[in-house]
């Protein structure tokens, strides 16, 4: 039986934990753009794209991100395409990502007091231009520090990626632990490694909110 030291463990960790990083950043990004486009598709008043977003976001929102991976990374297939752990986490990520992050978003803006559209809207700015120069600026102000606790979420999240056999962090664990027959040492250290990615974000988030007084608005 190969020998495992508590460094080889660690060690082995830590290139896995590379790419729950990669997968969190681009569900991350990814699903800040697909999220900004719904909301200002959302804002834009029409009422059947109102409908169509919000069925999009009740969806995401209302079915377990584990059940996406398994309809993406399955479904895809069906068209003949052929599909890679990569890429079913990716775009299963950035899709969730980007429903929480459009209602996250649109509840900032409706904070905005309504005086400030219809103040932008008797200096005869376009829609584009209320966003840009009034709404969007004042709304980031709120929108910061809820923004970056979901990156905790998303980081946590790419751990149920490891059952369609994308090797991040916690599939890492359980290929170790296979090996080494020590469960409770191997995760153990997974676990450790999650905190250590996510509770600087939190902390980050929580600081951000005491700097922009965002809880006494």
């Amino acid at each position: 039986m190969i020998e495992f030291t508590l460094w080889d463990i660690v060690r082995n960790l830590a290139l896995a934990a590379r790419w729950t990083v990669v997968l969190s950043l681009i569900a991350f990004v990814g699903g800040g753009l697909v999220g900004l486009l719904l909301l200002v598709l959302r804002l834009s008043g029409r009422a059947p794209v109102n409908r169509v977003i919000g069925a999009y976001v009740q969806l995401f929102q209302g079915t377990p991100l584990l059940m996406q991976l398994f309809l993406l990374y399955f479904g895809i297939a069906l068209f003949g395409i052929d599909t890679s752990a990569w890429m079913a986490a990716g775009v299963a990520l950035t899709l969730y990502a980007s429903a929480y992050l459009a209602e996250i978003w649109r509840g900032c803006v409706e904070a905005i007091p309504r005086g400030q559209w219809e103040a932008s809207k008797s200096l005869a700015l376009s829609f584009g231009q209320q966003l840009r120069h009034i709404i969007l600026p004042q709304a980031l102000r709120i929108a910061v520090p809820p923004t970056v606790g979901f990156l905790v979420q998303v980081i946590k999240g790419t751990a149920l990626a490891s059952v369609i056999g994308f090797v991040e962090l916690t599939k890492a664990g359980g290929m170790i632990a296979n090996v080494t027959y020590e469960p409770l040492l191997v995760y153990g250290c997974v676990a450790l490694m999650y905190f250590v990615l996510c509770f600087p974000v939190s902390l980050y988030a929580r600081t951000l909110e005491r700097k922009l007084h965002v809880g006494h608005r």
